[in-house]
């Protein structure tokens, strides 16, 4: 064989297979084994299959067929050290790796239909005869397509469920807008984030120079606290920050007691509980509007809550 093929499929494996099974000092040597195997036995395939889908990590090949002939993973009547055709090895790898068929498949669980399941995913190519024996690097070639699936078909479940999780923030973002409209509560909006969905009070008053929430503010917090106890359990940040006045650490400092002040607020109007609550402090080091105008500064002294993601 070709060093280029070599190289290619040792790097499929690299690239796709459990880091366990990667681990193992014997990998790269069976593979090379079936690399220079015309032919390869249904023990064999079985053994590698297995160990590639975590499944089972065993080092006796006849002890591999039996479990996966015992689950009707491989073609009635064969024998471990029968060579493998292509039909049979299809069964396996659909079996091994948990591959979901069609209706025909899934009734028959027969070598014909997992072949044709198998050709459907593109994972065998070309014409190709379902009796043919199957070679090492060919067994090789359609594991590694079977990884490759697999990891794709997991990146697009994450994915997908990453925008439904989005999806849900925003709707619950547009929730709480729609209930601080409803109240009349001013300067204050929520957003959805990554973290979470964020709260966020603009120009928070607190007594000058101190951490003494102005009662101006209190019914504010006390909305906020009504919305809060509607997600019962997730953990909350409460994060102060300042505008660009007086020295950096004094900012951090005032930022953070100011936070833990409405966080201990929140946890008095039964909001969360106190482990659930977290404040931290960021003094005007993010700043959403210019310090060089009043109505930036007042921006810019705020509070903001979110409600994290657990």
């Amino acid at each position: 064989m070709q060093l280029e093929k070599k190289i290619s499929i040792l790097l499929t494996f690299c690239f796709l297979a459990a880091p366990a099974f990667l681990a193992a000092q014997s990998t790269a040597q069976e593979i090379e084994t079936l690399l220079g195997t015309n032919a390869v036995t249904y023990a064999q395939a079985a053994r590698f299959a297995l160990e590639a889908s975590d499944t089972l990590a065993v080092p006796d090949p006849n002890e591999a067929f039996r479990y996966a002939a015992e689950r009707g993973w491989l073609p009635k009547n064969v024998s471990a050290n029968d060579t493998a055709r292509l039909d049979g090895i299809s069964l396996l790898l659909m079996g091994s790796f948990n591959v979901g068929g069609g209706i025909f498949y899934t009734i028959t669980n027969s070598p014909h239909y997992a072949y044709r399941e198998l050709v459907y995913r593109e994972v065998i190519r070309g014409r190709a005869d379902p009796e043919m024996n199957v070679s090492g690097e060919l067994f090789l070639f359609l594991t590694g397509r079977i990884l490759s699936q697999r990891d794709e078909a997991a990146a697009a479940r994450e994915t997908r469920q990453a925008r439904g999780a989005a999806e849900r923030r925003e709707e619950l973002a547009a929730e709480i807008n729609t209930t601080l409209q409803e109240q009349n509560i001013a300067d204050t909006v929520a957003e959805a984030t990554a973290e979470g969905i964020m709260i966020r009070l603009s120009n928070i008053q607190f007594e000058p120079d101190s951490t003494v929430l102005m009662a101006s503010e209190r019914p504010k917090l006390v909305e906020i606290a009504n919305i809060l106890r509607n997600f019962p359990g997730r953990k909350i940040q409460v994060a102060g920050h300042t505008a660009a006045a007086g020295s950096v650490e004094g900012q951090r400092t005032i930022s953070l007691e100011r936070a833990r002040v409405i966080a201990n607020y929140l946890v008095s109007l039964g909001a969360c509980r106190a482990e659930d609550i977290v404040a931290v402090g960021f003094g005007a080091e993010r700043p959403i509007a210019s310090n060089a105008t009043a109505e930036g500064m007042a921006r810019n002294r705020r509070v903001e809550i979110t409600i994290l993601e657990n």
